[in-house]
């Protein structure tokens, strides 16, 4: 699938700076579905073009998946995922082009409020609800549209028109703007969004429509679509956008974790983790190491200290932790080539991705309570099964050491984020689960100050296979 952006005017040669990649550089990006390659087919003073071009592997999405639910084999392995505009794009721009649509550029940083006219292009958009609903949602958010339909086949003209537009978009705005309004309308008009949909969603679109979506006349239907027709999220998403309480999920989930720290401070569990995880890889003689769900990127930075880990690798869902963590470890020092030994990844581990496979050992350090319950069957694939690393370290908090905490609560989790946090049985029962379904041997070992009755307030299961 492809999409191109256009800038002309005073601003026209910033896109680079504005999307972070150099116009002299074709760059690829590995993606969980495929790969991202950002290139530029036109770069003058008066009007540069920037070029996301997404190659998507059908069979990789299927392959491995019993169960489907997205219908019947050949449906699975012949169908327009490789070409067509759909959620995989949103994806790869949040993953590719992830501080332009966050409005930041560290550069030229008044570049990113700036108007600039631009002109993006989507060469084939599914579009359930034709042109006129094409028009109806870019419309009202001030852009021209063009809308071309497809044949089917241009060789057999008798068979028509397809289902999919050639789509041009032409608007003065902010970057960020236009991209915003892509990155949440392409799914609408696909009506098919590939991934599970759950409460994150929510904040996505709230996030995403902060601003313009509250009042556009097709509010219903694009909150309706974007949550895969889950009426619930679709009403708990437009209250919110009605109220106004559009959050940025990346600072709410900072301002958490700050609170978090400020609990277990006390007793320096964070610096406890982080050393008991690192001295559990390297006793288990790991030289390769995936941090799943890295955050700012501490744990990584202990481990790089360790010359027998030769590769590191961490992955988080947020890009702004990511950008930290990369300040955090110096990855753009020298010119902003890449450490040889550490690389960062913007994806989920809750979906097979191969950038995650063939790694000695894996690290979950307070990853698995930020999850749903049901989701953990998803990890559980994702990493036990697919990726299957020798070891994996995982740590999440004890509920029963809570009352410990002076500035905690009675019956409050130490995160607002968290969605559950186990006693001592509830987490061996299920390590002991889940490395009895996937051919493991698990460990337990306590983190921090150990009380007789109420155990430590980190609990940490280490799996070898």
């Amino acid at each position: 699938m492809l999409f191109t952006l256009r800038a002309t005017g005073p601003h026209a040669s910033g896109l680079g700076f504005l999307l972070h990649k150099h116009p002299d550089k074709l760059q690829t990006f590995p993606l969980a579905f495929g790969r991202a390659h950002v290139f530029y087919p036109e770069a003058a003073a008066e009007a540069v073009t920037a070029a996301l071009l997404v190659d998507l592997d059908p069979v990789a999405l299927v392959r491995g998946r019993p169960g489907s639910s997205e219908g019947g084999l050949v449906d699975q392995y012949v169908n327009d995922r490789p070409y067509a505009a759909s959620s995989f794009l949103s994806v790869a721009i949040a993953q590719v082009l992830g501080s332009a649509l966050a409005g930041r550029c560290k550069d030229r940083p008044e570049l990113a409020q700036a108007s600039i006219p631009l002109e993006a292009t989507l060469s084939a958009v599914p579009c359930r609800g034709g042109a006129t609903l094409l028009r109806a949602l870019f419309e009202p958010l001030g852009y021209e549209v063009t809308a071309t339909r497809l044949p089917l086949d241009e060789r057999f003209p008798a068979w028509g028109e397809g289902a999919h537009h050639d789509v041009r978009l032409r608007k003065a705005c902010p970057l960020s703007e236009l991209l915003s309004h892509v990155y949440v309308l392409v799914p609408v008009l696909d009506d098919d969004k590939h991934y599970w949909v759950g409460d994150d969603e929510v904040e996505k679109l709230v996030y995403h429509g902060e601003g313009w979506l509250a009042t556009h006349p097709e509010k219903e239907l694009i909150a309706r679509r974007y949550l895969k027709h889950r009426g619930r999220l679709a009403r708990a998403a437009l209250d919110r956008l009605v109220s106004g309480e559009a959050k940025d999920p990346d600072a709410e989930a900072e301002a958490h974790a700050e609170e978090e720290a400020a609990i277990e401070a006390p007793v320096r569990l964070d610096e406890a983790r982080i050393e008991a995880v690192a001295r559990a890889l390297s006793d288990e003689g790991a030289t390769s190491v995936v941090d799943l769900g890295c955050g700012e990127g501490k744990l990584l930075a202990k481990l790089v200290r360790n010359r027998a880990i030769t590769r590191l690798v961490g992955l988080d869902v947020s890009q702004r932790v990511l950008d930290v963590a990369s300040e955090r470890l110096k990855l753009d020092r020298h010119g902003g080539r890449k450490s040889e030994r550490i690389e960062l990844l913007h994806g989920s581990l809750l979906y097979r991705d191969a950038r995650l496979s063939g790694f000695d050992a894996a690290a979950l350090v307070e990853v698995i309570e930020h999850l749903e319950l049901p989701r953990l069957g998803a990890l559980e694939r994702s990493v036990f099964e697919h990726a299957r690393p020798r070891v994996v370290v995982v740590t999440t908090p004890n509920v029963e050491y809570n009352v410990v905490f002076p500035s905690l609560p009675a019956g409050h989790m130490r995160h607002k984020d968290h969605r559950f946090e186990w006693t001592r049985a509830e987490f061996e029962a299920w390590a002991r689960g889940v490395a009895e379904r996937n051919g493991y041997a698990v460990r337990f070992a306590p983190i921090g100050p150990v009380d007789e009755t109420l155990g430590s307030p980190t609990q940490m299961a280490v799996f070898s296979r």
